[in-house]
């Protein structure tokens, strides 16, 4: 029983100092948060369209903080809190507006400019630095986004036709192929087919060319070859006897032009024989 009371004591004990160091690493951070950041109090003589807790505020255009609280003074003037960067170089003469990320997009705090020289921003009853939005630039921000809306309003209206043709196109097109479904399904059918033979037709081009070691294809690149040699053999026959035959037919028209008699009657048998030699003289006797 007194064990488990000190395994009870060593666990609170060290979810207690979890417990601390996680609060000491917020509240760090918060005080280091709250450090580099300072309060800015926003006046909006007018509307503030779109803003809203959590939205940006940029210095020519990079973001420097957010909206903390947006609220009505009266009910013509809105005043917005946000929690800005220590560094940006705020001056009185920083012009305040708001822009938008698209036509729907949230509103965001824009402030451009401001001379270097000029004084800083001026400090309100409390303390906090305070900026006056310029009512000309809001109205010219809601006068972009009138005039947007405007400008698709009168596109729209002006292709109406169209745009009602397209869509019956669509309807027309849609209800064909409801129609037609079965035959699009038998033509899907048929290139289904025709696909499958375009296979077995590469599957047996890949077997003569592939198969069994490409074994098919040089069988049947040899016997071409062979064929080819063979007949390579046979011109060359024909060709020497050929040969052989105009070289007859040559020597032939040749002999005729020698002696036509010769070639037409052949040689003559009744030339007169050539004479004997005369006999030698015997030796003398003695008498």
């Amino acid at each position: 029983m007194e064990t488990r009371a000190n395994y009870v004591l060593i666990g609170a004990f060290t979810l207690a100092v979890i417990a601390a160091a996680f609060g000491f690493v917020l509240w760090f951070q918060s005080l280091h948060t709250t450090k580099q950041r300072s309060p800015l109090r926003v006046i909006f003589e007018g509307p503030a369209s779109g803003l809203r807790n959590g939205g940006n505020v940029n210095f020519n255009g990079i973001r420097i903080g957010e909206v903390v609280s947006v609220k009505l003074d009266n009910p013509r003037r809105v005043v917005a809190l946000a929690m800005i960067e220590n560094n940006a170089p705020l001056r009185k003469d920083t012009l305040v507006g708001l822009e938008f990320q698209g036509l729907t997009g949230v509103a965001a705090i824009s402030l451009k400019g401001g001379e270097e020289a000029a004084p800083p921003v001026p400090l309100d009853e409390d303390g906090i630095p305070v900026l006056t939005a310029d009512p000309n630039a809001l109205q010219d921000v809601t006068e972009a986004i009138r005039a947007t809306l405007q400008n698709v309003n009168r596109i729209v209206a002006e292709n109406q036709q169209s745009v009602k043709n397209s869509l019956k196109n669509l309807e027309v097109f849609t209800e064909a192929l409801a129609r037609n479904s079965e035959k699009i399904d038998n033509v899907m059918l048929k290139v289904d087919g025709v696909m499958g033979k375009a296979d077995n037709l590469m599957l047996g081009l890949n077997a003569i060319a592939g198969g069994n070691n490409g074994s098919e294809l040089n069988l049947m690149v040899k016997s071409i070859r062979e064929l080819a040699d063979n007949v390579d053999k046979r011109t060359n026959l024909l060709i020497n006897d050929g040969r052989r035959t105009l070289a007859d037919i040559s020597r032939a028209v040749n002999n005729f032009d020698r002696n036509p008699s010769r070639v037409i009657f052949g040689g003559s048998n009744n030339a007169a024989p050539e004479p004997a030699p005369a006999a030698a003289p015997g030796p003398r006797r003695r008498q």
